[in-house]
């Protein structure tokens, strides 16, 4: 009766079992998960629920691309950074999520493939799958900091790869994309008729300048390529749902995706008309929230850093974003390492299998954390690696 996409095994896991015991029994759980900016305890500006103190709200002009003054405002954030960004070339969706769903429909037919990395985010799968697309990963190395392993990458294309995806930086590794890299991975889409999809969320939240990290890919001419970012992240706003697509490349290609993106997108017609009007206040008045969680996670991973000094563990190099990866002994499995930490501690953290890393043992923490709970769930960590 229900279509083969629903390959996934829906039972929950040893971890999510174990957590529900806990939260039933009363259990105070000390989260390191948390990546809810507004579940974090944040100040949020009233600015921003004023925002939809608008009239306009009500008159529904349905635009494909979003109205043009969503659109500007989008084109002002990059403005303010140094990127020029025609407002032309920027259409909106709710969310990352339905950009990736278009961009699959846009470049793929069924059973054709997509590149992406490993590790990385593990919602790939099931937006790609959900399209009917197939998933091939390519590797990122790690020697002391994260690279492209691009010689894994261009053997993982096959006559039906269409597009290559980017993290930049990466969830959870917070790994920048590389000029060199860049400018490899763009003379291969050229050469192979292939696009590129730059997932760019996290991209504000960097922890140090870097001369040979690549900027954005909203500026791309070399090849067919997609920026993608939105409020969730940038401006810690998840429920606004407002996402967006910048369209690079060659003039040529760049008008036909956007004319086809345009299709899609009138299909569906998501973005709401009141996110849209706030749009250039909720750009201006979130700066505030990125102020305050660019400051929490860079206190936050000095402090893991402090705490974990001396220990059996050791915190992986990190450019960006909202998440450490912290190598722990392999004397145990990466799930018994969750497992021990959530009944012993009441500390959740995170596999590294959630995030598909190809060897063990790694734990996923979360930056984005309320003081309080980092601070004391942390300070557990370390001690049940000293015990082990």
């Amino acid at each position: 009766m229900f279509s083969s996409r629903f390959h996934w095994d829906f039972h929950p896991n040893r971890l999510t079992q174990l957590l529900a015991e806990k939260r039933r029994a009363g259990n105070p759980i000390l989260d390191l998960t948390e990546s809810n900016p507004t579940h974090a305890g944040l100040n949020y500006p009233p600015d921003i629920l004023r925002a939809f103190d608008n009239a306009r709200g009500f008159d529904y002009q349905p635009a494909p691309a979003g109205s043009i003054e969503a659109r500007e405002a989008i084109s002002a954030y990059y403005a303010a950074k140094g990127h020029q960004v025609a407002a032309e070339r920027i259409l909106l969706t709710a969310s990352t999520s339905e950009a990736y769903a278009y961009l699959f429909k846009l470049l793929a037919n069924p059973g054709d493939n997509v590149l992406v990395p490993r590790p990385s985010y593990p919602l790939f799968d099931y937006l790609a799958t959900m399209e009917s697309v197939e998933v091939r990963q390519y590797p990122l190395m790690y020697h002391g900091e994260w690279s492209l392993d691009l010689d894994g990458l261009a053997a993982a294309v096959t006559d039906r790869t269409r597009a290559i995806v980017l993290v930049h930086p990466n969830n959870p590794t917070g790994s920048y994309v590389k000029r060199t890299e860049l400018d490899a991975l763009v003379s291969l889409c050229s050469e192979r008729r292939l696009a590129l999809i730059s997932d760019e969320v996290f991209s504000d939240y960097d922890f140090a300048p870097d001369p040979h990290r690549a900027g954005t890919l909203a500026s791309m001419t070399g090849c067919l390529a997609f920026a993608m970012s939105g409020l969730s992240k940038i401006a810690g706003l998840p429920q606004m749902k407002l996402g967006w697509t910048v369209v690079g490349g060659p003039a040529d290609l760049r008008a036909e995706a956007f004319e086809k993106l345009e299709w899609i997108a009138d299909t569906y017609l998501s973005v709401s008309t009141p996110v849209q009007c706030a749009a250039r206040v909720l750009l201006d008045a979130g700066e505030q929230v990125q102020m305050q969680i660019r400051e929490r996670c860079a206190t936050h991973l000095s402090l893991a850093r402090e705490v974990l000094t001396g220990s059996p563990a050791n915190i992986l190099n990190v450019e960006g974003g909202w998440y450490i990866t912290v190598q722990v002994p392999r004397v145990r499995s990466e799930e018994e390492w969750t497992l021990e930490l959530l009944a012993r501690e009441n500390v959740l953290v995170q596999p590294g299998f959630f995030y598909d890393f190809d060897s063990e043992a790694y734990l996923v923490v979360s930056l984005l954390t309320a003081p309080e709970v980092f601070r004391e769930g942390i300070e557990r960590l370390r001690r049940q690696l000293d015990g082990a």
